[in-house]
């Protein structure tokens, strides 16, 4: 691709939405481009190529919904790990031919929107640029990696790297001291790798987490996979889009709690677990981010189940204390398969650096407030993402008013409106970002919602000759107070998390998320939609 380029859409990001909406929108007859910054499909699963790297969906609800995919797909497990993702991915571009409209290797840097053409001008790395009308930014909630500022971090002489630029030819710590710094989803999946083969591990643990058994099978059976295509597909992909997080369970109703004797809520808690994954969390009672009677009731089972997995009390301390740090929940939940059993290793260290605090980075390791040296050969670091809001304001995009988007997030607080568009950045649609559902909801799911929602709107415009879609402050500033009341009712500003960028230094405390779950979201947008998309102002305008 060279020079400059006018089509209708430009997608950045082949992920879930990315390839969801470049199907979708050809197939309605709309010229579509993505540029993919990775060298294959799969987005957050291209980069995240690090040992033990596992989704936390059941295969079956962690896919897209599109019949002539699933029919032909079969998976290996439950849960299924990086390398099949990646497969699937291959497999999704082959049977829907993507590849054709899809740029490889190219990094959008900036973007810039001319209001003389209503198009958006796109520049990238590699010199391209492009004039789309509509801008889709499919770039997910996890793109932006996160790295400690530590003293020394970069004197280490050893092997390094952040889970999300783990090298493609992958990295052998069979033998070797592994240290590993944070213990988020990536943390737990790569500590449950090096415990196996390292000759010591030491874990770096500012808070512990509060992982659930995964419960993974595998192999799963194609036998058992046909029976469910005959019926069983269909019905979840429907009921995937009515729960609160986009899976095929739900919360209990608020009061079922107190209904139940404490007999029956001990038979269901253990139910729960059993069943494995994100039961515990989004199957249980939706009481648990609001009464904290029915939150300590949750965790104290919870702890009990891990405290029958660790041997020694100081590891108990550490991993499952009796008094809660945060209520449970209201910080991102994780997925285990032996995580627990690691830390009953004689060759695995856990420190605990709010009690004995990182002191610096040295060329041999690193070294902690108590003066102790830890050696290692190979420093991992799974210190997480600038999430939600840095996939978008790492790109210089600059809108009506020529100031970047990332800038006026800072100056002024996270705004969106129907957590899709921003005012003052016309023709520019995300999915799976900021004050969406997204840190509460399936990807896919919430994928396919949103990305149906944009498709609908971008051919509503073409159907009524508008070359310009934007957001209405007075939408956008109802829109922020609705995403931000309904998170201040729950605990969620109980725990320091991604979801309200406490994990950034310096960044703006505020909710990224929209935590109403998805059926109210899906209602709240589908009444935009159904009003000639009400909160925004259209504009007609010459095709240029």
């Amino acid at each position: 691709m060279a020079g400059h380029q006018n089509f209708d859409v430009l997608i950045v990001g082949a992920g879930f939405s990315g390839v969801y909406q470049l199907h979708n929108l050809r197939k309605a007859g709309f010229s579509v481009k993505v540029f993919e910054a990775g060298s294959e499909l799969g987005g957050t699963w291209y980069w995240n190529r690090y040992p033990g790297a596992r989704v936390d969906s059941d295969f079956s609800i962690y896919q897209l919904s599109i019949e002539e995919l699933w029919r032909d797909w079969n998976w290996t497990e439950k849960f299924p790990g990086r390398q099949e993702l990646i497969e699937y991915f291959k497999y999704v571009d082959k049977k829907l031919d993507l590849s054709r409209d899809i740029s490889l290797n190219i990094r959008v840097t900036s973007a810039s929107f001319d209001t003389t053409t209503n198009r958006w001008s796109v520049f990238t790395n590699t010199g391209v640029t492009v004039n789309p009308r509509h801008m889709v930014l499919c770039t997910g909630f996890a793109s932006k990696p996160l790295f400690p500022d530590i003293p020394g971090l970069d004197t280490f002489q050893g092997i390094m790297h952040h889970t999300s630029s783990w090298p493609e030819s992958g990295l052998d710590m069979t033998g070797k001291r592994v240290g590993v710094i944070g213990t988020g989803a990536s943390g737990v999946q790569v500590i449950q790798e090096a415990g196996l083969v390292a000759s010591h591990l030491t874990v770096f643990q500012r808070t512990p987490n509060t992982a659930v058994a995964m419960m993974n099978e595998r192999p799963i059976s194609v036998a058992m996979q046909t029976k469910m295509k005959e019926e069983m597909y269909p019905v979840l992909f429907k009921r995937r889009r009515q729960t609160f997080t986009g899976v095929h369970y739900d919360l209990l109703r608020p009061g079922k709690f107190y209904e139940m004797t404490p007999e029956e809520r001990y038979l269901f808690l253990d139910d729960l677990w059993t069943k494995g994954g994100f039961h515990y969390w989004f199957g249980t009672f939706e009481d648990i981010f609001y009464d904290q009677t029915v939150n300590d009731e949750v965790y104290t089972f919870w702890r009990k189940k891990v405290l029958d997995r660790v041997r020694d009390p100081e590891m108990q301390r550490k991993l499952a204390p009796e008094k809660q740090l945060h209520p449970f929940g209201v910080k991102r939940v994780s997925l285990e398969q032996w995580y627990y059993e690691v830390f009953n290793q004689p060759n695995v260290a856990l420190i605990d650096i709010n009690e004995n605090p990182i002191v610096e980075i040295t060329p041999k390791g690193v070294k902690t407030g108590d003066g102790v040296m830890h050696e290692v050969d190979v420093l991992v670091l799974a210190t997480g993402f600038d999430a939600v809001t840095g996939s978008i304001s790492q790109i210089d995009i600059k809108g009506t008013d020529g100031v970047a988007i990332g800038d006026m997030w800072k100056k002024e607080g996270l705004s969106t409106y129907l957590g899709m568009t921003v005012t003052g950045y016309p023709n520019m649609f995300f999915p799976y970002g900021p004050h969406g559902p997204t840190g509460f909801c399936n990807g896919p799911t919430c994928g396919e919602v949103q990305s149906d929602w944009i498709i609908d709107c971008i051919t509503y415009l073409r159907e009524h000759n508008y070359s310009r879609i934007d957001a209405t402050r007075e939408a956008s500033e109802a829109w922020v107070q609705r995403v931000t009341d309904i998170y201040n009712k729950g605990f969620w500003t109980r725990a320091k998390s991604w979801y309200t960028g406490a994990n950034v230094p310096g960044k703006r405390l505020e909710s990224l998320n929209f935590s109403g779950g998805l059926p109210l979201y899906t209602t709240l947008i589908d009444e935009s939609a159904q009003g000639g998309y009400a909160g925004f102002t259209l504009t007609f305008g010459l095709d240029t």
